[in-house]
């Protein structure tokens, strides 16, 4: 029943997808996600060293680091997946879509919980940066390149370095759509307005001082 889920899943939401068969014999993701819950499974059961020694073979085969201790829900999809690093406390409901280069990743060398916590129907676009123990709310959407440091309530949008919520609320999507997710720097027309202002004001503050400077060295 999981492997058939989510291989409709896939299949549903992906349109490069063309069969399932195909899906389950070339999607590194859904290989990576099989392999974690063997992984996963001798982790709980305190067999450190062999679920260790499972997620590093999933590593070499796929490009996916998925430490055994992580928890997963139903229907994670990992798209392309070449570079995603997903730690050992972190925490992922279902129905939840992580674009390549993604990072749910620790701060420091914290004890106990020190990774994400993340939501059903969370996107996370690519190479995002999601760090600490935090939580992103369901239905969060984060920008591609984004560095999250700070949780995000339900429904958000969250863009930046650091990240930053450009949308209280994120428009409804479905399930794993794909290509809706603001990238970094996608902002609203005022606050893009906003940084044109501050440019501006930088660039003559910047004529002014070499123009002083030019003065000095005449003098």
């Amino acid at each position: 029943m999981f492997l058939r889920e989510h291989i409709q899943a896939i299949q549903r939401e992906d349109p490069a997808a063309k069969s399932g068969l195909e899906i389950l014999l070339c999607y590194a993701g859904l290989h990576a996600v099989i392999i974690h819950r063997v992984a996963h499974w001798l982790y709980q059961h305190r067999l450190y060293v062999p679920a260790r020694l499972i997620s590093q073979f999933a590593r070499i085969l796929t490009g996916i680091e998925i430490h055994p201790g992580a928890k997963i829900g139903q229907r994670l999809f990992i798209d392309h997946g070449t570079g995603v690093v997903i730690g050992e406390t972190a925490e992922i409901g279902d129905d939840v879509l992580l674009y390549q280069g993604v990072t749910l990743g620790g701060t420091g060398n914290v004890q106990g919980k020190r990774h994400p916590t993340v939501g059903n129907r969370v996107v996370v676009g690519t190479g995002a940066k999601i760090l600490g123990d935090i939580t992103l709310g369901d239905d969060v959407k984060v920008g591609a390149g984004s560095v999250v440091v700070h949780s995000v309530p339900q429904g958000a949008t969250v863009v930046g370095i650091p990240g930053r919520v450009v949308r209280a609320r994120a428009e409804a999507l479905g399930t794993l759509e794909h290509g809706r997710v603001a990238a970094c720097g996608e902002s609203e027309p005022a606050d893009l307005e906003q940084l044109n202002d501050r440019i501006r004001e930088l660039e003559a503050l910047i004529r002014l001082l070499l123009e002083e400077r030019v003065g000095q060295a005449r003098g």
